[in-house]
């Protein structure tokens, strides 16, 4: 084979330059809602999506953790589990999976040199895939020609209707909740929003979900009787009952259409947490009454208090303390601020926030400023990101409107520089949390754990 042969078959020589193909289509194609170049790409693949036992994870919030419950059950019962999520923390990796273990840098690059030359084509007639397509389509490729796993846990991206992963039909779909996000994109309205995410409801195919706004309910109902899909909802087919909480460990009895199950024990953080478990339960349910899984009680409790995700209420140093959360809409400030009040103690609060400029910060503010003793505003380092000084200028004047003048805000838009403000002016009985968009979660984590900053991609 001659060395122009051979540069044709392998575009990529690392995985490093592999991942950095995938990710210069970020800036370059945006997002790209659609399915028409998702279904060229599997057919051109032979459609190896159809080879795979998906279970379909759409919502605003709750579907990381959805994810990690169920993926957590599912390997624990003695079956593989592949698991598809986004955006990644630290690592691109990190969003293949199997069995909790990242994709090997070998397989990707092998995987990604397969399929650009079929992305090349698809582009050439069809328009250039997003960054997500590509990495949808290299999961799947893993997924069915590589790692074979029993079940592959498959979260949206966003949206559902034209989201890339809508191009599965999985075993069971399963719709978290409906909040105020992506609503340029999606819908102004909470039941425009449920309509796209209700989209991923298919034929004959049963579907759970924590939704609770009547007209989002009635959105999934009325879609899930279109598809004649049977529909297991929070608070009517099954429901969760709080025994305890206290900081790692959450305790409540499950109850569901087809058996109790008392005193669950769940390890992560915040009052939203038993919702996301009880989700991840009665899907499990649902895989045992359709699909014959097999779940033996004691692995299902053991593995629903191992499951932890990163990022994520997530308590990364101790000295000082310093919390990082990745709540970045206002459902996410209000299950933070509730935290705040009822799981964690200290004397001061010192909170550091860097935002994405699309986002509803006003609203945001309003759960988060009842809190916090000192607000650092910094700015994500990453594409649209909020400006830290207007950022400023909201929080002024809610601040304002709720009499708090006892609030130190500091603006600083370097997040390395606001890190170390934070870290210092945190005493041993304070507590520190760095929230906001992921992008900034990622970095924050990558520096406090390797000293280095994170590989950047949704």
């Amino acid at each position: 084979m001659s060395e122009e042969q051979q540069t044709i078959a392998e575009p990529f020589k690392t995985a490093r330059e592999a991942v950095d193909w995938v990710v210069r289509f970020i800036p370059l194609v945006g997002i790209k809602p659609g399915l028409e170049r998702m279904e060229q790409l599997m057919e051109r693949l032979g459609n190896p999506h159809r080879r795979l036992k998906f279970i379909h994870i759409a919502g605003t919030n709750g579907k990381g953790s959805v994810c990690a419950y169920l993926t957590e059950v599912i390997r624990q019962c003695g079956y593989d589990v592949g698991t598809f999520t986004s955006p990644y923390i630290e690592k691109y990796n990190e969003r293949i999976r199997l069995n909790g273990e990242n994709i090997s840098d070998d397989d990707l690059l092998r995987i990604i040199n397969k399929v650009k030359p079929i992305v090349d084509e698809v582009a050439a007639e069809h328009g250039q895939p997003s960054m997500f397509e590509i990495s949808t389509v290299v999961a799947i490729e893993y997924f069915a020609r590589t790692a074979y796993p029993d079940f592959v846990v498959w979260e949206t991206g966003m949206g559902g209707r034209l989201d890339s992963t809508n191009v599965v039909t999985p075993l069971v779909s399963v719709i978290t909740n409906i909040g105020h996000d992506h609503m340029d994109i999606l819908g102004d309205t909470l039941e425009k929003v449920a309509a796209e995410k209700a989209a991923i409801i298919k034929a004959g195919v049963p579907v759970v979900s924590a939704a609770e706004q009547p007209g989002v309910i009635e959105v999934i109902e009325q879609t899930a009787k279109a598809k004649n899909s049977t529909l297991y909802l929070m608070g009517r087919e099954f429901r969760y009952t709080m025994k305890s909480s206290k900081e790692n460990e959450q305790v409540f009895d499950f109850e569901g259409v087809f058996r109790p199950m008392p005193e669950m024990t769940i390890s992560m953080n915040g009052p939203h947490q038993p919702k996301n478990a009880a989700v991840a339960l009665m899907t499990i349910e649902v895989l045992r009454q359709y699909y014959a899984f097999i779940v033996e009680d004691e692995d299902l409790l053991r593995a629903m208090k191992a499951a932890q995700w990163p990022g994520r209420m997530e308590m990364i140093q101790q000295q000082p303390r310093l919390l990082i959360d990745g709540a970045h809409n206002p459902e996410g400030a209000q299950v933070l601020t509730a935290a705040l009040k009822d799981t964690y103690s200290y004397k001061r609060l010192h909170l550091m926030m860097g935002m994405l400029a699309n986002k509803n910060h006003t609203e945001y503010f309003r759960h988060i400023l009842q809190v916090v003793d000192t607000l650092i505003l910094t700015e994500p380092d990453w594409l649209k990101k909020a400006s830290a000084a207007e950022l400023a200028e909201l929080a002024g004047k809610l601040l304002e409107e709720m009499g708090r003048e006892d609030v130190n805000v500091i603006v600083e838009p370097d997040w390395k520089a606001a890190l170390e403000l934070l870290k210092g002016m945190t005493e041993q009985e304070d507590l520190a949390v760095v929230t906001g968009t992921l992008y900034l979660i990622g970095d924050v984590r990558s520096r406090i754990n390797h000293q280095s900053d994170s590989e950047k991609g949704w």
